[in-house]
């Protein structure tokens, strides 16, 4: 029997090739329309005036202005500096104090147990390394202390979208998918040895949308990842437009010719030991 080498994962490349895709689009515009995420997450851990609060991944900053909006000392990162841009603009309309720094959340330049709480919504999920990015959050991470992150499921909405879209553009091979950060295994694996506890409590978000085609066209638009997969099939992207359109009105729970689509994600809750 021959032995079969697989061959090695480049993760810089795949690393590079995640930042550009994030970079293109305008996620912000997207990502403001979560902010009740953010909002939820700092209330599902009951997060303290006072505490020193990490945001990783932050994007354009729910869980950042959830955090200041608590009086929390906040520092809020992320390795797209123009998603940064937008969340200090956020942050100076309503004249919060939140520090913004330009991170890449698999190699922080934070010492070791340098904050109270670290957060992520629908970010961390999304790096390249996943268990070199997991060492990284409990390293920053006090004794005691908590991580806390909101992550999409992979049966929910948002899972079944990168499933879509991955039947016409592949993720590169051997890349471990985003939606395992929704899974309590994967989080056990990556976190089980540092952690004392492991909570994950189920929630929804609605996207709400005009219609299924609004919904298209506002995230081929700004949403970096379906941007680059319509941007790398050309005319072969109406393919991909007609499959998404019938996820769309496959979950769609509005019947007055809008579109509510439930989305179900996970907050995880792990405490240091």
């Amino acid at each position: 029997m021959n032995d079969v080498t697989l061959p090695k994962i480049d993760l810089g490349a795949v690393k590079q090739k995640q930042q550009a895709t994030w970079a293109s689009g305008d996620y912000a515009a997207i990502g403001t329309t979560l902010q009740i995420v953010g909002e939820q997450l700092c209330e599902t851990i009951d997060l303290r005036s006072g505490s020193k609060v990490l945001d990783v991944a932050a994007g354009n900053g729910n869980a950042t202005l959830a955090a200041a909006r608590r009086f929390c000392d906040v520092t809020s990162t992320d390795y797209v500096a123009p998603l940064l841009a937008r969340a200090r603009e956020r942050a100076a309309a309503e004249r919060l104090d939140i520090a913004f720094q330009v991170e890449d959340v698999e190699k922080l330049s934070f010492a070791d147990e340098s904050f109270d709480t670290v957060l992520s919504t629908f970010g961390v999920m999304f790096t390249a390394d996943q268990d070199k990015a997991a060492s990284e959050l409990l390293r920053v991470c006090r004794r005691g202390g908590t991580i806390a992150l909101a992550n999409w499921t992979p049966e929910g909405f948002i899972g079944q979208v990168f499933k879509t879209i991955g039947k016409h553009v592949p993720p590169p091979a051997g890349v471990k998918s985003p939606a395992l950060w929704g899974t309590e295994a994967a989080l056990r694996s990556m976190f089980g040895h540092g952690a004392s506890a492991i909570d994950l409590t189920p929630r929804r978000f609605n996207f709400r949308y005009r219609s299924a085609d609004h919904f298209i066209d506002f995230f081929r638009t700004l949403y970096g990842p379906m941007h680059k997969a319509f941007e790398a099939l050309g005319e072969k992207g109406a393919a991909l437009e007609t499959d998404l359109r019938a996820l769309l009105q496959q979950m769609n729970a509005a019947t007055d010719g809008t579109l509510v689509v439930p989305a179900a994600y996970v907050d995880v809750v792990i405490r240091k030991k």
